[in-house]
Parts: structure tokens; C-alpha cells; sequence
């Protein structure tokens, strides 16, 4: 195996487990401002390579989303959400591409790609990922003021977290 399937493996557990064990217990006992949820698992399926083929990077989503679902026990919500954010990602990339294009050695880092592309890139996935979550979660939009309360909250303490991830741990692959 090489470098690249390693970190991503290593990634992908790292923010599973993250995910699933530390982030879903904050914000359990507020009762009173339900709208607080921190969702970082995304970001495996954001810092794929950008050679990494379409569908395996929806089906890589659904494992990581179906992995988080089994630790919240909401069988589907994240996995759906998870599957859409695999979907619209090379939509994303193309509507992004930088005007020499992508070099497809790269995964698309904060580091490889700079802050200003990067955060653009993180927030459009990130805002449409938690986006569908809420709605799924839902699953009318009856709801729809509930529903971007609780998208708008937990973008911005999501996408915090993401940047201070990157800043930090400034992967390189």
C-alpha cells in the first residue's frame, strides 16, 4: 500500500471515531439550544485525492456515513447526507478549478491548494453536507426555519473546527 491510501485510512478512522465518540456527545444536556451539532466527518471525503474516481469517492462517503450512523444510531441520516456530499464533490472541484487546472497528484489541502480556495472549497461541501442532513433528519420542510437555524449553528462550529484541523495537521495528502 502506499502513503496516500495509508493517510487516508488513518483519516478516515481518525475522524469516524472523532466523530462518533468525542463531537456527538457535546452539546448533550443543552436541551434548551438543541441546534448545537459538530459534523467534521466530511472532511475525509473533502481531502480525497482529486484522482480519486466518482464513485468510489460516493461509495467511500456511504461507509463513512453508515459508519457514524451505527455510533449515533440514526441508521441512513448521515449516510444520505454523506453519499450527496461524494456526489456534488466533482461538481464542486469543477466549478472551483483554478484557472492552470488541478495537478491530480494533490488532494485538495489548505496546504497544496491555499486558505482562500480552500475555505471556499470546505464551506460549499460542508453547508450543503449539513444542509442535507437537517433535511433528511427532518424529512419535511415544514421545518425549514428549524432546519437553517440548525444548519447556520453548526456550519460555523463545524467549519471552525475544519480550519483548525488543517491549520494544525496542515496534511499533506
Amino acid at each position: 500500500m502506499n502513503n496516500t491510501i495509508i493517510s487516508n485510512i488513518v483519516r478516515f478512522v481518525s475522524l469516524v471515531l472523532l466523530q462518533g465518540l468525542v463531537f456527538k456527545n457535546i452539546g448533550v444536556g443543552w436541551e434548551s439550544f438543541p441546534y448545537l451539532h459538530i459534523i467534521v466527518f466530511p472532511l475525509f471525503i473533502l481531502l480525497l485525492p482529486l484522482r480519486t474516481p466518482r464513485t468510489l469517492v460516493i461509495f467511500l462517503g456511504f461507509v463513512a456515513g453508515i459508519t457514524v450512523d451505527f455510533l449515533y444510531d440514526t441508521l441512513g441520516v448521515h449516510a444520505s447526507a454523506a453519499v450527496f456530499t461524494g456526489f456534488i464533490r466533482s461538481f464542486i472541484l469543477r466549478v472551483l478549478e483554478p484557472r492552470g487546472g488541478y495537478n491530480m497528484t494533490y488532494s485538495p489541502t489548505m496546504k497544496m491548494m491555499g486558505i482562500g480556495w480552500f475555505a471556499q472549497y470546505a464551506s460549499t461541501l460542508l453547508f450543503a453536507h449539513i444542509f442535507f442532513y437537517y433535511s433528511v433528519e427532518a424529512f419535511t420542510f415544514v421545518y425549514i426555519a428549524n432546519i437553517l437555524i440548525k444548519t447556520i449553528v453548526s456550519f460555523i462550529v463545524s467549519m471552525a473546527f475544519i480550519m483548525i484541523f488543517q491549520l494544525l495537521l496542515n496534511p499533506k495528502e
